[in-house]
């Protein structure tokens, strides 16, 4: 599906996912996007713009020839984020409240926040622990039966975090999320609702048929 499109753009519902993606962001009272792009990035410019279809501005970050993996080309973005900013994943699509979880993290002034869903396996492997508010351990790897969250693909975070990513190398941000929350840094916001992703065909489908449903209600 991927080989001509950028998994972005993959059709999701007759539109592409970015085009829903960023029309529940700017619903949720987002109004400005930097946008990290890497494989066939430009079919993303193209398609998104000045950002002004939906109500948003758009500004770009290319990771150029080498692929800087999800730490590598935030922290090429760093010059165009504010002094606190979300992220969310490039396949995610995510029913919550993004201005409560704005709302906990500058309530909490911890340098980092990660959105959990207490999955208990059910999607994938869990790889969060809590202790209160907080994400006590991050583990992808090999997590033990105490894991019972998962991060959910929004998290948010001060610019200064990015300090820790050296420029120009790949770098995973699961090393941040590893560091804060060894450190006590990083908090932690759970939500109840599962959520949608179309990283691979399965969720897709998944996210496919909720649209179509929601869809279908509202005709």
């Amino acid at each position: 599906m991927t080989q001509e499109i950028p998994k972005s753009l993959a059709p999701v519902a007759g539109r592409p996912f970015l085009d829903h993606q960023l029309e529940l962001l700017a619903s949720q009272g987002v109004d400005r996007v930097v946008l990290c792009i890497g494989y066939l990035g430009g079919q993303i410019r193209e398609f998104v713009g000045d950002g002004s279809r939906w109500g948003l501005s758009a500004a770009y970050s290319e990771d150029g020839p080498s692929l800087l993996n999800t730490g590598g080309c935030l922290k090429k973005a760093e010059p165009l984020l504010a002094e606190r900013f979300l992220m969310i994943w490039g396949d995610s699509y995510l029913l919550l409240d993004y201005r409560a979880v704005w709302e906990q993290f500058n309530r909490l002034g911890l340098p980092g926040l990660m959105v959990v869903w207490r999955n208990q396996n059910r999607k994938k492997p869990s790889n969060v622990r809590l202790e209160g508010d907080k994400v006590a351990s991050y583990n992808k790897v090999d997590p033990g039966p105490e894991y019972d969250c998962i991060d959910y693909g929004l998290s948010v975070f001060e610019r200064k975090v990015l300090e820790r990513i050296p420029p120009g190398q790949p770098f995973a941000m699961e090393t941040i999320f590893n560091d804060l929350a060894q450190e006590g840094r990083l908090a932690a916001y759970v939500v109840e609702h599962p959520y949608y992703e179309i990283g691979t065909p399965e969720g897709l489908a998944e996210l496919e048929s909720y649209i179509l449903q929601q869809e279908g209600s509202q005709a």
